[in-house]
């Protein structure tokens, strides 16, 4: 990772920047695994992070050293589409984990999954669920997550994306 590039968390002043992080991020790199018919529909609801998220001090961004953001993700108590669940459950999810195309495998993905982790760990969690796209799986796999069963996520009347249901184990703090 070059040494320019800093992780700090997100705030609401960073959605526009994580937006267009995040379209930029899937409408190229999910191009290879996913129908044309599947990217026209979902793609354009997927880019859009949820401001709770960004304001949950739960997201945490790279960002390189003219402050543009490289790669970002998070994690919430409560699944994607769903409201925060209340008290302290045992596992939490995944959520918008996105590189800039043009600094893919060169690690940033991988300090963002470090802090996210880190982060949810000290909460007490004791794993992380996530919902991967049919392209990140082997990037899961690699940090230890574990493939439980093709599913699909309905982001709307008549669209739905498939994904990945994976799980990891957090270790104690």
């Amino acid at each position: 990772m070059d040494q320019a590039l800093t992780i700090r968390r997100a705030d609401l002043a960073d959605l526009s920047a994580v937006n267009r992080l995040l379209s930029r991020s899937y409408t190229k790199l999910l191009s290879a695994d996913y129908a044309p018919s599947t990217m026209v529909m979902a793609i354009p609801i997927v880019r859009r992070t949820v401001p709770t998220l960004l304001a949950s001090g739960r997201y945490v961004l790279a960002m390189d050293g003219t402050g543009h953001v490289k790669a970002a993700g998070g994690w919430s108590f409560a699944a994607p589409g769903a409201a925060e669940a209340p008290g302290w459950p045992e596992a939490a999810y995944v959520r918008h984990v996105a590189t800039d195309p043009d600094f893919v495998r060169q690690g940033l993905a991988r300090a963002i999954m470090a802090a996210v982790m880190q982060d949810a760990a000290g909460f007490g969690l004791r794993g992380l669920d996530c919902l991967s796209t049919w392209t990140a799986v082997p990037f899961y796999t690699a940090l230890g997550f574990r493939v439980l069963y093709p599913t699909e996520v309905s982001l709307g009347p008549g669209i739905v994306f498939p994904v990945v249901r994976m799980l990891t184990d957090l270790p104690p703090t």
